[in-house]
């Protein structure tokens, strides 16, 4: 592949089909964790201040937000009650 620039290497990943279905399966994940990061940090709470307030454990909170792990809706209202802040789920 020689030096390649990510741009480049990502254009030609996204000809190949198996890479498209992969990276929309993977969609929602990065979704969820992108917000739950940025509810934190705007909260101002550590992954450890966060977990205790949900009463779980930090590793729970970093696997969500390395989108490995797909939270419960029952974890997603608990979140957004500990936030202070509202959980809106829409179809599009």
């Amino acid at each position: 592949m020689g030096n390649m620039d990510w741009k480049t290497h990502k254009r030609q990943l996204l000809k190949r089909s198996e890479f498209r279905e992969a990276l929309k399966e993977t969609e929602l994940e990065y979704q969820v964790a992108r917000m739950l990061i940025e509810a934190r940090i705007k909260k101002g709470y550590t992954q450890k201040e966060l977990a205790k307030k949900l009463e779980t454990k930090q590793s729970v909170i970093s696997r969500v937000e390395s989108a490995r792990s797909l939270p419960s809706l029952t974890f997603l209202r608990k979140l957004a009650s500990v936030l202070d802040t509202n959980l809106k789920l829409e179809f599009k």
